[in-house]
């Protein structure tokens, strides 16, 4: 992980954009980090806006949390269900 204090980071935001590797570049304040710039591999705006929305990630724990408690439906009775192979 690259770091660089955001006084210092003076170039223009698409050089570190396209200096970015496969690592992220944190710009940090006295230090301490405030923001960061992340390579997106694979990847495309409507993953980004679920995986940081939280209400969505609420969604997902909830689930989570009821699958761990009361089980689920192995793939293969669900695909019976839905009349798959």
């Amino acid at each position: 992980m690259k770091t660089i204090e955001l006084v210092n980071a003076t170039a223009p935001l698409l050089e570190y954009a396209r200096g970015l590797g496969e690592e992220p570049l944190v710009l940090t304040e006295g230090g301490r980090p405030v923001a960061a710039l992340v390579p997106m591999e694979d990847s495309d705006l409507e993953t980004l806006a679920l995986s940081t929305d939280p209400q969505f990630l609420s969604l997902i724990e909830r689930s989570r949390a009821r699958q761990r408690k009361e089980g689920g439906i192995p793939a293969a009775e669900m695909r019976r269900r839905l009349g798959l192979k």
